[in-house]
């Protein structure tokens, strides 16, 4: 790990039980954001997270390892002392597991009653399916997000985990976490968030959920002016068999891509003639596929037109507009992206590679107080690896 940690959130100090996906993606952007996160993991040889070296996991950077046996008792108590003198607490299990592992919110804000314990799950803390397991495309069906995504008369696509993992879930409790973070400060006293990710994705779908009841979005997916239906808001293929995204929205940007693509405004339907759809699409993919897609973007270049070209995870970070903004970084060897947002005052940092599992376990525990007696005692009885 890096020296002081530089963000925003410098000084918060937070206890993250060890899991994966949403939750260690919650806390690597707090800790990017400058929160010192003690990740407390699984002993070497549980079955679980990326099936890749733990350098890759880019997930869990940022923080440092301490490898306890929940199951142990010994171990249970030496976490509940970690959370004396925490701000926070984040754990990703199902309901009821951490009251189980006594690890609860009654359990750790009897030891901190400023405590702030964010849970992630799912389906959330309570309710029918509560108890039942799930993935990303499970929670994002319920919602209607994953209906409303892909081609008309195709079948649903599936957004990669963003929706519901990563933008219903660890977006909403990191928000959750910060702003309880904020509150305790003037209340002196914490409280539980409960992010689900079927909470989070449904409100993810605000604006679209308006828009169906006010009757101009349908409900059938690709068919409408954000998602696939209309021709100016679409990916194309090129002659080169790449893609060139166009969002040509307003009236302005479509004029002046109808002229950069050689095509009269007077000559072409009403932009917003649904009928006409279909006619103009077809017109819109024989004229793109008449140059390649690095072609069309040197001639978009600086016209005012809605024109990107669709980049591979290999091509992403060698963009010039991403290079100058350093949206994309290098961490011994490994190109990741940079922490987001930016802060005037006070920058975030990536605070350090992905530990390997318990690689920091005698040293995180003796900065938070533990002796070195302490620390062979835990050792003697199976607690700590």
């Amino acid at each position: 790990m890096t020296g002081k940690p530089s963000g925003p959130l410098a000084g918060v100090r937070i206890v993250e039980l060890g899991g994966v996906g949403p939750t260690p993606f919650c806390c690597m952007l707090l800790s990017d954001l400058g929160a010192d996160i003690v990740r407390i993991d699984r002993p070497p040889g549980y079955d679980g997270g990326a099936p890749v070296e733990p350098r890759f996991n880019l997930l869990n950077r940022g923080r440092r390892s301490a490898a306890l046996d929940l199951k142990n008792g010994a171990a249970v108590e030496a976490v509940l002392r970690l959370v004396r003198d925490a701000d926070a607490v984040i754990e990703g299990f199902r309901p009821g597991v951490a009251e189980k592992l006594g690890l609860g919110p009654d359990e750790c804000r009897a030891a901190n009653p400023r405590l702030v314990y964010g849970r992630m799950t799912g389906w959330g803390q309570n309710g029918p399916l509560a108890q039942a397991p799930g993935h990303d495309v499970n929670y994002v069906s319920l919602t209607g997000v994953l209906h409303s995504v892909g081609r008309a008369g195709g079948p649903p696509v599936i957004p990669l985990n963003l929706a519901g993992d990563f933008g219903g879930g660890s977006l909403y409790l990191a928000l959750g976490v910060v702003s309880a973070l904020l509150e305790s400060r003037t209340s002196g006293r914490g409280q539980v968030i409960d992010a689900a990710m079927v909470d989070g994705s449904a409100s993810l779908m605000t604006l679209f959920y308006g828009l169906h009841a006010a009757g101009y979005w349908n409900d059938e997916r690709g068919t409408n002016r954000l998602d696939s239906g209309a021709p100016w808001y679409d990916v194309y293929e090129t002659k080169d068999g790449r893609w060139l995204s166009v969002g040509s929205n307003e009236a302005r940007f479509w004029r002046n891509t109808l002229r950069l693509l050689g095509l009269r405004e007077e000559d072409m339907p009403d932009q917003h003639d649904r009928t006409r759809w279909p006619e103009m699409r077809t017109t819109l993919t024989e004229v793109l596929r008449t140059r390649t897609r690095d072609e069309w973007c040197a001639l978009a270049e600086g016209q005012e037109v809605c024109i990107a070209p669709v980049l591979s995870l290999t091509e992403a970070p060698g963009h010039p507009h991403l290079r100058e903004r350093g949206t994309f970084t290098e961490v011994e060897g490994v190109i990741q992206p940079a922490p987001a947002p930016r802060f005037s005052r006070t920058p975030g940092a990536i605070q350090g590679p992905p530990a390997e599992p318990g690689q920091h376990t005698d040293e995180v525990l003796g900065d938070w107080g533990f002796t070195a007696e302490e620390l062979s005692a835990l050792r003697a009885a199976g607690a700590i690896v």
